[in-house]
């Protein structure tokens, strides 16, 4: 079998979409102290530190980055652990993915963020297939892309060439 792909978004519109989140979550937490992004395992941790760092580029708050760790082969019988303890009492979180499929991982991760106070939380993430199980929608979104179930999306963010291809 021959594994087709199909580039969706090459480096430079990757970027483009990057600068557009970071731009939309300052204008609507532009009155916070302090924002907090949870990055899940994977693709997610990094695009949560790019848009950590865009948002310091582009902004006066002060920002900072976790990682949500989550096996995403076993979310159900898997623990849902934060890479490090930092006081997110009272401040506002967002949490980052790569892709939302059906919301099944990112209803998981929310786990941790249950027994702290935070502020509020809003989620990020870079493409969005709209295959909603799972009550969840994204309040910043790169990329909306109608696909089958069949089909794949892969996220390349760990290189100087980022990617999206659809499988």
């Amino acid at each position: 079998m021959i594994d087709h792909k199909t580039l969706v978004l090459n480096h430079r519109k990757i970027q483009q979409k990057i600068t557009r989140m970071a731009y939309e979550i300052y204008e609507r937490n532009s009155s916070e102290d302090e924002i907090i992004f949870a990055g899940i395992s994977g693709m997610g941790k990094v695009l949560a530190e790019l848009l950590a760092e865009k948002l310091k580029e582009i902004s006066p708050l002060k920002v900072g980055s976790i990682e949500v760790v989550v096996d995403k082969m076993s979310i159900v019988q898997g623990k849902v652990t934060l890479s490090e303890s930092i006081d997110m009492n009272n401040k506002c979180l967002i949490l980052v993915d790569d892709v939302l499929n059906t919301g099944k991982t990112l209803a998981y991760a929310l786990k941790p963020f249950l027994e702290i106070p935070i502020k509020k939380m809003e989620l990020a993430v870079l493409v969005n297939r709209s295959h909603k199980l799972f009550p969840v929608s994204p309040d910043y979104t790169g990329l909306e892309l109608s696909t089958t179930l069949n089909e794949h999306i892969s996220v390349n963010l760990s290189t100087d060439n980022y990617s999206v291809h659809l499988h």
